[in-house]
C-alpha cells in the first residue's frame, strides 16, 4: 500500500558521498560520452522520433517521482534508461537521460551538482550501454519474434538497475565512504528487488505500445508520429506529476544504505536553491507544492529534450543541403 507523502525523496547522488577525483573523474567521462552522443543521435532520430524525444524525457521525469515501496522498509522508482534506449536508440536515450538528470539536479537540488556527472554516468550511460547489448543480443538470438522484446525489455531493465546500483557501490568505496565488501553488496542487495520495478514497467509500457502504436518499436524510421501521440504522452506525463503525492515516503535504495551503512551525514546540501525537494516555493499545501513542482518538472524536460532534439536534427539538415551545393 502506498504511503501518502509531500515530496518524493533525494532520488540521487548528492554532494559529499563521493571523493572530488571520483567525481571529476566521472564528469569527464559523462562530458566525453554525451558530446559523442550529440553527434551521433542523428542515426537513431528519423523524424518521428524528435518528438517522441521531449515527451519520453518528461515521461521519465515523472516517473521518477512516483517511488514504489520494496520489502524492507526502502522503495524504489523508475530509472528510464531502458526505455528511453528500447523506444529511441542508445544515443538519443543518452540524450534523455542527460536532460532529466541534469535538470533534476540543477532546479530541484536531487543529487549534488559536484555528483552530476556520476549521476548521469551510472544511469545515463551505464544504464543505456546495458540495455542496448542485452535487448538487442536477445532479439537478435530470437530472431526479432515478438516475446523478445518484452523477455529483452524485463532483463535489459533489470540489469541496466542492479548493474548501475554495483557501479554506484564501488564508487562509494573507491571514494572511502564505505568499504567495498560492505557497499557493493548493499547496493546490489536492494536493487534487484528495485530492478524488479522497473522491469515490470518497462514491460508494460512495451505492451502497450505493441498493441497501440507497435511503429513507435522501430527505431529511426522517417514516418511522422503525428502531433496526437506525443500530445497525449505529455498529458499522460502531467497526469504522473500530479499523482506524486502519492510516491511511497521510505526512503530510495541508495537512502536506505547510505542510514544502514551510516554515512547518510556526508550528503552535503545544495549551494542554492529554487524548487527543492520537489515542493514549489511559496505554497503552503505540500500536496499542491509537490504537484505544481511535478507539472513544472515536466515541462521544463519535454522542452529541453525537445530543443535539443530539433537542433540536432536542423544541423544535420543544413550540413547535408550544404553538402548537396557543393
Amino acid at each position: 500500500m502506498l504511503a501518502v507523502t509531500f515530496a518524493p525523496p533525494v532520488l540521487h547522488i548528492p554532494d559529499g558521498f563521493l571523493s572530488v577525483l571520483v567525481a571529476l573523474s566521472l564528469w569527464l567521462v559523462t562530458i566525453v560520452v554525451v558530446i559523442i552522443a550529440l553527434r551521433r543521435v542523428n542515426a537513431d532520430l528519423g523524424e518521428r522520433q524528435v518528438p517522441m524525444m521531449g515527451v519520453l524525457a518528461a515521461a521519465i521525469f515523472a516517473g521518477q517521482m512516483l517511488n514504489f515501496p520494496v520489502a524492507g522498509g526502502t522503495s524504489g522508482h523508475l530509472l528510464g534508461a531502458a526505455l528511453a534506449t528500447i523506444l529511441m536508440g542508445p544515443w538519443a536515450a543518452v540524450i534523455i537521460m542527460t536532460c532529466v538528470i541534469g535538470i533534476q539536479g540543477l532546479i530541484f537540488q536531487d543529487g549534488g551538482l559536484l555528483a552530476m556527472g556520476a549521476n548521469i554516468f551510472n544511469m545515463g550511460i551505464v544504464g543505456v550501454v546495458i540495455t542496448h547489448f542485452v535487448y538487442r543480443s536477445i532479439r537478435a538470438a530470437a530472431g526479432n519474434r515478438v516475446w523478445s522484446i518484452f523477455v529483452g525489455g524485463f532483463l535489459s531493465a533489470w540489469l541496466s538497475v542492479v548493474l548501475s546500483a554495483l557501479i554506484t557501490g564501488l564508487e562509494l568505496a573507491l571514494s572511502g565512504t564505505s568499504p567495498a565488501n560492505v557497499a557493493i553488496p548493499a547496493m546490489g542487495g536492494v536493487h534487484i528487488l528495485i530492478g524488479l520495478g522497473e522491469a515490470l514497467i518497462t514491460v508494460g509500457a512495451l505492451a502497450f505500445l505493441y498493441f497501440t502504436r507497435p511503429d513507435l518499436l522501430k527505431i529511426g524510421e522517417a514516418k511522422p508520429a503525428g502531433r496526437g501521440i506525443w500530445l497525449a504522452g505529455l498529458v499522460m506525463a502531467i497526469a504522473v506529476a500530479v499523482a506524486s503525492p502519492l510516491a511511497s515516503s521510505h526512503p530510495d535504495g541508495l537512502e536506505w544504505v547510505a542510514e544502514q551503512q551510516g554515512f547518510l551525514m556526508h550528503a552535503q546540501s545544495a549551494p542554492y536553491h529554487i524548487v527543492p525537494d520537489y515542493l514549489f516555493p511559496g505554497i503552503e499545501n505540500q500536496a499542491l507544492a509537490t504537484i505544481l513542482a511535478g507539472i513544472v518538472g515536466v515541462l521544463v524536460v519535454f522542452a529541453v529534450a525537445l530543443g535539443i532534439a530539433y537542433a540536432r536534427r536542423n544541423k544535420n539538415a543544413a550540413s547535408a543541403a550544404s553538402q548537396t551545393q557543393h
